[in-house]
C-alpha cells in the first residue's frame, strides 16, 4: 500500500492537497480554465520553461515536441500522442498516485500536448486503474478524444518503443532505436510518448507560465519532482520536492548503510554520501528512494533485483537473453555467504561486454546497478567470501512481484 504524505517539502503543485481525489469539479476550481488555441505560445512557454522528462530519461519536453512536429510535417502524417503512465518499475508508486489524486491535471497536460504537435488520436497507457481514468474522462468535453489502454505487467512494458508497438497491434516488446518513435511510432506515424507526471506539469506551466515553475528547483533544473520513499517498516510515501533538494532531507538515512537512487535502474550509495547528494535528473531515474537499514545484506537485496530484473527482459538480443541471467546467477553467488572464486571479477568482465550493446537501455540500467553494488558493498563482499553475513534481518526491503517472476 502507498501513503501521500504532504511533509512541507514545498507547496503542492501536482498532487491534491490532503490526499483526496480530486474530481473534475474541483479541479477546475483548483486551477481554474485551460486555455486552447495558442500552440505556438505553449511551445515558446514551454521552452522557457526547462521541463525536462519525468519518466527516467530526463530528456527536454520542447526539445522533443520540435522533434514530433516537425516529423509530422516531414513526413505528412499526422502525429500521436501518448501519455505513459504504465510505471512498471515495481518500487515506485508516483504514476500511480497522481493518477488517483489529479487525473484531470494529466488529461489537460495530455490535450495541450496534443494541440501543441497537432495530434488528433491520444492515447493514456497504464498498467492499473484504467475504469477510474475512463471514468474521468467521460466527465469532460476534450477536443481530442483519448482512448485508455490496459498495458501487460511487465518490467518494459513502459519503454517508449515497448509502448508503441503494442498500441500498433504488437506485444509490448521493446524494439530497435533506429527510427526512434518520434519520428516511427505507433502505425508507424511520428509519435510522442511523454510520462504522466510532465503532462501534468505542462498543464500547470501553461496556466501560470514559466517564471512560477522555475521559482522551484534550481536554475539548471528547474520545478518539482515526484519520489517514492522507501523506509523499513513504514509503507512506501509519495511526496513532492524541488530540484536541489538534498536526498538526506526526504529520506531518512539514521542507521542505514546505503541508499538506493533511481530504482532498480539506479545506484546502490552509501548513505552518509547520500544524505548530500542533490534531487537531480540525472541519476532520479524513476523517482524511487530507498534506505537500506545497516542489519539487512545489501547483496541479497541486489540479487533479488537482479533476478527479477533479468527474468523481466525481453529476451531478443544477446545481453538480455544470456548475459543477464548469467550476471544475476553470479551475483547470487556473491549474495551466498562462502568461496566466490573468480566471480567478482567475472561479473566485471561480463558487465564490459552487455554494456551499450543491447535492442533497449535495460541491460544498461542493469549494469548500473551491478557496478555500484560491487562499489558500495565491498565490506559484505569481503566478509561473505569468508564465510560470514553481518545481516541479522532477512526481511525484504525491495519490492520483487513474484506474480511477475
Amino acid at each position: 500500500m502507498t501513503t501521500l504524505f504532504t511533509d512541507v517539502y514545498m507547496s503542492p503543485r501536482l498532487l491534491a492537497p490532503g490526499g483526496t481525489p480530486a474530481d473534475l469539479a474541483t479541479h477546475e476550481q483548483r486551477y481554474g480554465p485551460l486555455a486552447y488555441g495558442a500552440p505556438a505560445a505553449l511551445l515558446r512557454t514551454l521552452a522557457e520553461s526547462g521541463l525536462t522528462g519525468r519518466g527516467g530519461a530526463g530528456f527536454p519536453a520542447y526539445r522533443k515536441f520540435v522533434a514530433v512536429a516537425d516529423a509530422a510535417r516531414r513526413t505528412e502524417r499526422a502525429p500521436v500522442v501518448v501519455a505513459n503512465g504504465a510505471e512498471s518499475e515495481p518500487a515506485s508508486h508516483k504514476d500511480k498516485t497522481l493518477l488517483h489524486l489529479s487525473p484531470h491535471l494529466v488529461l489537460d497536460g495530455l490535450q495541450l500536448a496534443a494541440e501543441a504537435i497537432g495530434a488528433e488520436e491520444a492515447y493514456l497507457a497504464v498498467e492499473d486503474g484504467a475504469s477510474y481514468l475512463e471514468s474521468a474522462i467521460a466527465q469532460r468535453r476534450d477536443p481530442v478524444r483519448v482512448q485508455v489502454v490496459r498495458l501487460p505487467a511487465r518490467f518494459l512494458s513502459g519503454q517508449a518503443s515497448a509502448l508503441v508497438q503494442y498500441l500498433s497491434g504488437g506485444p509490448a516488446r521493446p524494439t530497435h532505436p533506429n527510427p526512434p518513435v518520434r519520428e516511427r511510432g505507433v502505425r508507424r506515424a511520428p509519435t510522442l510518448v511523454q510520462n504522466v507526471e510532465t503532462l501534468a506539469h505542462l498543464a500547470l506551466i501553461a496556466r501560470y507560465g514559466a517564471e512560477w515553475f522555475r521559482s522551484a528547483g534550481t536554475p539548471a533544473e528547474p520545478g518539482s519532482i515526484l519520489c517514492t520513499l522507501h523506509v523499513p517498516g513504514r509503507e512506501a510515501r509519495v511526496v513532492e520536492a524541488p530540484f536541489g533538494m538534498t536526498v538526506g532531507r526526504l529520506l531518512p538515512l539514521e542507521g542505514a548503510s546505503a541508499a538506493l537512487i533511481g530504482g532498480y535502474h539506479g545506484t546502490w550509495i552509501p548513505a552518509a554520501e547520500a544524505a548530500r547528494v542533490p534531487l537531480s535528473s540525472a541519476y532520479l531515474g524513476a523517482g524511487v528512494l530507498a534506505a537500506l537499514p545497516a542489519d539487512r545484506c545489501g547483496l541479497t537485496e541486489t540479487a533479488r533485483v537482479l533476478r527479477y530484473l533479468a527474468l523481466q527482459s525481453a529476451g531478443q538480443c544477446g545481453p538480455c537473453l544470456n548475459g543477464l541471467p548469467r550476471m544475476a546467477a553470479a551475483f547470487q553467488t556473491l549474495a551466498t555467504p562462502g568461496p566466490q572464486g573468480t566471480t567478482r571479477t567475472d561479473i566485471s568482465r561480463w558487465a564490459g561486454l552487455v554494456e551499450g550493446r543491447g535492442a533497449c537501455h535495460h541491460p544498461d540500467g542493469t549494469i548500473r546497478l551491478v557496478r555500484s553494488a560491487l562499489t558500495t558493498f565491498t565490506t559484505e563482499l569481503d566478509a561473505h567470501a569468508h564465510g560470514h553475513c553481518t545481516a541479522t534481518d532477512r526481511t525484504p526491503l525491495l519490492p520483487v512481484p513474484t506474480e511477475r517472476i
